[in-house]
């Protein structure tokens, strides 16, 4: 039996990094500017209560399938392989485009005065660095990104202390809805990054325990502390739907230039920590979906460190191609219409699964699947045409990607 490095505070911390990311430092004027006062931290709250039932979904099937992949292989056991392809699939090519546009951010921040081939060249280097590190194992990976997302947590902890002494008075009431659609769905986006958890179940130690704690417990840390960070802006600042750095802002008000040096440092911190943890998850995605001679190339070979070696190698191109091309925003698209996929197929594979009673699932189970649907839902609503188009193509170059492979 091959071990099992990572351990639950681990698999926790990488949860809240997957949740975690650059968002949050910008997301608090944007929804003060859809859902005015504390209107706003009310949105936050019901949000993390709307994706309970999501989460729970990954818990009780993560508690149960201890192998990498996680909606890929939820997919799998439940629908065959043509549906695990197409969520894995449209995952992977969206955590592609994701993992360029935050280390290209990341580059950007460090040099901010450099020139665009400057630019292109550093972020190459970043993105290597990166790469080395996570082929360097799965234990110092996740040493990795727990020290990073300490890191990150540390300066959003002095602003909460800042705040607590300081006590400024509530803000005067303020008209308008405190709830939309729109508001709903910043307030979501800015959740998401729990699915990631079971993404590397197979290195789990005690997964049946480990991954529910974290993938719940990532959900409801970063819920209670997006409530404590939005209330703390809106108390702060009178003008905060106008702000461009509302955190960095609200910690010059609160401590001073230290500490909105401190909340603006954690916002390169973040997106580190999210690039790294990008390039060792998302490897795992095309190794799962090659496994089992399902695909060429060995992609799902497994280094004794548990590193997806060929995956990882293939995913680094990938992301460097698109570094140096510049031509990754249609792709970007994809993040909503991935995160639908994921949330989607996991809630109905429960709903089969639980009616089969496969692995200790009941019909009991399956009462978590409409509400889950209904978030879903409320992401289909979201997605513009152009998101649906750019996932059309993305399907249809897997498909004939997927052919090919077979007939090699």
């Amino acid at each position: 039996m091959k071990p099992r490095p990572v351990g639950s505070a681990s698999l926790l911390a990488l949860g809240v990094n997957g949740i975690v990311g650059v968002g949050i430092f910008f997301v608090p004027a944007d929804l003060a500017r859809r859902a005015p006062g504390m209107g706003s931290v009310a949105v936050f709250a019901a949000t993390g209560l709307a994706l309970a039932p999501v989460a729970l979904c990954f818990a009780v099937l993560g508690r149960r399938y201890h192998v990498d992949g996680g909606p890929v292989v939820y997919a799998r056991a439940a629908f065959g392989e043509l549906a695990s392809f197409l969520v894995g699939w449209v995952t992977y090519v969206s955590a592609v485009a994701s993992a360029a546009a935050v280390v290209s951010g990341l580059t950007g921040s460090l040099l901010p005065a450099a020139g665009p081939a400057v630019l292109r060249v550093a972020a190459a280097a970043v993105l290597s660095l990166l790469a080395l590190l996570a082929a360097a194992g799965i234990v110092l990976s996740a040493r990795a990104w727990t020290t990073l997302t300490v890191l990150k947590l540390l300066p959003l902890g002095a602003l909460i202390v800042a705040f607590a002494r300081a006590a400024p008075s509530p803000p005067p009431p303020t008209g308008g809805s405190s709830f939309s659609l729109g508001a709903g769905l910043v307030a979501m986006f800015a959740l998401q990054g729990f699915e990631v958890v079971p993404v590397i179940a197979g290195h789990v130690r005690s997964p049946a325990r480990a991954l529910p704690l974290a993938t719940l417990g990532s959900l409801g840390l970063a819920a209670l502390l997006y409530v404590a960070l939005q209330t703390i802006c809106v108390r702060s600042l009178p003008g905060l739907a106008a702000s461009r750095a509302p955190l960095a802002d609200a910690a010059a008000v609160l401590g001073g230039p230290a500490l909105a040096g401190a909340v603006a440092t954690g916002t390169t911190v973040s997106a580190l920590g999210i690039a790294f943890a990008m390039l060792v998850t998302t490897p795992r995605y095309l190794s799962t979906l090659a496994e089992g001679g399902r695909s060429f190339l060995g992609l799902e070979a497994m280094t004794a460190r548990g590193v997806p070696a060929r995956a990882l190698l293939v995913t680094w191109a990938l992301v460097a191609l698109l570094l140096q091309s510049g031509s990754r925003a249609e792709l970007f698209a994809l993040s909503s219409v991935a995160v639908l996929l994921q949330y989607g197929v996991t809630a109905s594979a429960l709903a089969v699964l639980a009616r089969r009673r496969e692995r200790g699932l009941s019909p009991r189970h399956a009462l978590l699947v409409p509400p889950a649907l209904a978030v879903a839902a409320v992401l289909a609503a979201g997605a513009s045409l152009r998101e649906a188009a750019v996932a059309g193509g993305a399907i249809l170059l897997g498909l004939a990607l997927r052919r090919a492979a077979r007939r090699a």
